[in-house]
């Protein structure tokens, strides 16, 4: 109020000061007749009065003027955005695509139990691995696979170091970018798909979860934790095996080879995963067995357990954690992993200005 009333005053000194006039206030002749008091005015103090009338009436415009401007500015300012506190966009995708609103909490749910139990572990995700990781993984059938696709299309065997590199990718991927046999779309194609024939008949139809993998999803399933399994085999390749194990239906989303262009390092699928679980990627853990997986996972701004399955455990340090088996992890391991500095809690701190 106090910076309305001084540009009210402003105003009515830009009005009234005015070098080529001056306001000179005169008192009206007061003459006494009787008991009834009468006013004289002259001509000239008539027009003076009205001129002073416009002027008032010029000044008070103004000054409304002013303050609704002022009483604007200062709706804008604490003005709260639709979709940030009245709970239509917390915690969920409905009116933004992404990234998700970065909350536990969800106002939108009116329903006290579910809320608990998104308060309780709801607000992080879990992006799994397939093979090796979950189920059984023979890493030898994947070279034994490449050799013989090779010795196939009359092409010179791949050397160790060359399939050490490719694992992980997708065999589009590898065959163009690695093995340099092709370029053709199509070509692409038949090649990876007979890779991938080649594979499935090595492997036969030998399904076996690890050692303490079920034990582990069953209780991410008790404690409603959303999951996603990624990976660069074909989707057919990967419902096969869930049913073969007991899981289909457990998983809120599969990410597999058709759904992305490139495998790892690229985090593509583990962000593409992220989005299906509606879950912002600071809060996803994802579960590998290699470091090209560690290194997916943290261009993806994501942390990471490696399950040293086919790696030796000081091979795989730069992850967050490193297990043996699953379910030598806790939820309080999840939840300390996928704790975040957030200004939702306070724990923002202001950022200091260098000179």
């Amino acid at each position: 109020m106090d910076s309305i009333c001084a540009s009210t005053s402003i105003i009515a000194h830009q009005v009234f000061d005015r070098k080529s006039q001056s306001v000179v206030c005169r008192i009206p002749i007061v003459e006494f007749a009787g008991r009834r008091v009468r006013r004289s005015w002259s001509l000239r103090m008539v027009a003076r009065e009205r001129k002073d009338r416009v002027l008032a009436l010029a000044v008070r415009a103004q000054a409304a003027e002013v303050t609704k401007e002022a009483y604007a500015f200062r709706e804008d300012r604490i003005r709260i955005p639709r979709g940030l506190n009245d709970g239509s966009d917390s915690g969920s995708s409905h009116g933004r695509l992404w990234p998700p609103a970065n909350k536990a909490d969800d106002p939108a749910l009116h329903n006290p139990l579910l809320r608990q139990e998104r308060m309780g572990c709801g607000w992080l995700g879990v992006i799994f691995e397939w093979e090796g990781v979950v189920v059984e993984y023979d890493p030898e059938l994947e070279k034994q696979a490449w050799l013989a696709l090779s010795q196939e299309e009359g092409k010179s065997p791949p050397p160790g170091f060359v399939l050490k590199r490719i694992e992980g990718m997708k065999n589009e991927q590898a065959i163009s970018e690695v093995l340099c046999w092709s370029r053709d779309p199509s070509e692409l194609r038949r090649l990876a798909s007979r890779k991938e024939e080649i594979y499935q008949r090595l492997n036969g139809e030998f399904h076996q979860f690890r050692t303490g993998s079920q034990e582990f999803l069953g209780s991410l399933i008790n404690h409603g934790i959303p999951m996603a399994v990624a990976s660069t085999r074909p989707r057919k390749f990967l419902e096969e095996s869930m049913v073969a194990v007991g899981v289909e239906g457990s998983f809120s989303a599969i990410v597999a080879a058709e759904d992305v262009h490139r495998g790892k390092p690229d985090p593509e699928m583990f962000v593409y995963a992220a989005q299906l679980l509606s879950v912002i990627p600071e809060r996803c853990i994802v579960f590998g067995n290699s470091n090209s997986t560690v290194e997916a996972a943290h261009d993806a701004q994501m942390k990471c357990v490696a399950v040293a399955s086919k790696h030796p455990v000081y091979e795989l340090g730069a992850a967050d954690l490193v297990v043996r088996k699953l379910d030598e992890l806790s939820i309080v391991d999840l939840k300390n992993l996928a704790d975040i500095d957030s200004s939702e809690f306070g724990s923002e701190e202001p950022e200091l200005e260098m000179e």
